[in-house]
């Protein structure tokens, strides 16, 4: 693939440990260009990605942003967890300095057919589907995106008749002025509303996925989903409804794509899940251990609980609140959940709140302490289920005083994860040990 960023400085705000960062740097730095990362970890939280870009021409400044990283560039390419109304981003505008993430980047430069999916829920299971389908006939097929892959570290692979497959989370979406060949919304509840003004607000940033398509694009919608149905108003592409599941997603893209029943049957069949989304990790003493660490809001939660709800559940829950609703969850766990053990945070303080009659409520220092009391309450024929309805660790502030940014660090005891991912292999490793 041919330089056309080489010479060209470029700061990455947010180098990040999910390996998007580390994948955008690696990209930048092989095109030639005059990289620099800026991030507000530190050198040793930010360790295993830097050691992952050992040996590149890339300056790091770090445990801080500084104003003129933002103004002597050429390009600031922002990492999707960085707000929008980031002060230093404010900078760049001021200085007319183009602001673009590696998604957009991405949207301009493929030459292949992209499928983007999106949702609050599913959309990682829905997109690893749709892979493994469209690759039973299109060997040529990518996925990447949300899944911790940027799409700029596939780009030289990519042909023109390749079919690229895209996670696309909200925060990838906002501000992008291109949508995919084919979209796909799986399900859409309040969730980052601690980013978002409200519940509008983060449905327009999903919107983007299909605002821009043309004619003889496709939206593919939920239709027993109340959100994503009332979108099909608004697209100027063609809309295709599927029912309720993941796997009813995937099938209607292949069958766009004229998948053979055959191929659909096989890789159905092969399919045991992801990591990470109500996962079977193991099985002791006739107690089961699964894994749903991914199930950052409550609406999650609540369908894990349902999809459980003929066993026994010990629910581990709780984390850092997004600014969400937990009364229906509460109701839920009533209903569903024969002891609840919840972690430290503010998502854990508004459930106790919401289940001041429920008795059977206890606290947990970590994850180790989670299991072990789970363990030591479990009976034959239970299941202890990591259901969080909660983000993992409370993110990085920038607060402005009169003279200087300053770094507002999170409370102590809060941070128990470096992420979702983290969480679930602590909770992983713990069950191991029994």
């Amino acid at each position: 693939m041919r330089q056309i960023f080489k010479d060209k400085k470029i700061t990455i705000m947010g180098l990040g440990l999910l390996g998007g960062g580390v994948g955008v740097a690696k990209f930048f730095a092989k095109q030639g260009a005059k990289v620099l990362v800026t991030d507000l970890k530190t050198k040793r939280e930010l360790k295993p990605s830097l050691e992952k870009l050992r040996g590149l021409p890339i300056k790091f400044i770090l445990n801080k942003h500084r104003n003129q990283d933002f103004i002597n560039t050429g390009l600031v390419i922002k990492n999707p967890a960085v707000k929008p109304d980031s002060p230093y981003l404010k900078i760049a505008k001021k200085h007319n300095i183009p602001i673009k993430t590696d998604i957009s980047i991405f949207f301009d430069l493929c030459k292949g057919t992209i499928i983007g999916v999106t949702g609050t829920k599913g959309k990682s299971t829905t997109a690893t589907l749709i892979y493994l389908l469209l690759k039973t006939k299109y060997p040529n097929t990518l996925l990447a995106g949300n899944i911790g892959l940027t799409p700029l570290e596939i780009l030289s692979k990519i042909k023109k008749n390749s079919k690229v497959v895209l996670e696309l989370s909200s925060f990838e979406l906002e501000n992008l002025k291109k949508s995919p060949h084919i979209a796909v919304i799986t399900t859409l509840f309040p969730d980052h509303l601690n980013r978002y003004k409200n519940f509008n607000d983060y449905v327009e940033a999903k919107k983007p996925i299909f605002k821009y398509q043309k004619k003889n694009d496709i939206l593919v919608l939920n239709y027993d989903n109340l959100e994503t149905k009332k979108l099909a108003k608004e697209a100027s592409s063609k809309v295709l409804f599927f029912r309720s599941s993941n796997v009813s997603a995937a099938i209607l893209v292949a069958k766009i794509f004229k998948i053979s029943k055959k191929s659909i049957k096989k890789v159905l069949s092969d399919f045991k899940g992801i990591p990470n989304r109500q996962e079977l990790i193991a099985t002791k003493k006739s107690v089961k251990y699964i894994n749903d660490t991914t199930a950052t809001t409550p609406q999650s939660v609540i369908l894990a609980l349902k999809r459980f709800s003929s066993s026994k559940i010990i629910l581990i829950a709780g984390g850092q609140d997004k600014n969400l609703n937990y009364e229906n969850l509460a109701k839920e766990i009533k209903i569903n959940a024969k002891h609840l053990i919840l972690l430290p945070g503010t998502a854990s303080d508004k459930i106790k709140k919401e289940l001041k009659k429920f008795k059977k409520i206890f606290l947990a220092k970590s994850m180790r302490d989670a299991v072990k009391k789970a363990t030591a309450m479990s009976q034959k024929g239970d299941i202890v289920l990591l259901s969080p309805g909660a983000a993992s660790f409370t993110p990085l502030e920038v607060i402005k005083t009169k003279k200087k940014h300053k770094v507002l660090k999170p409370l102590t005891g809060f941070n128990l994860f470096k992420n979702e991912f983290d969480r679930g292999e602590q909770f992983i490793k713990e069950t191991k040990k029994l």
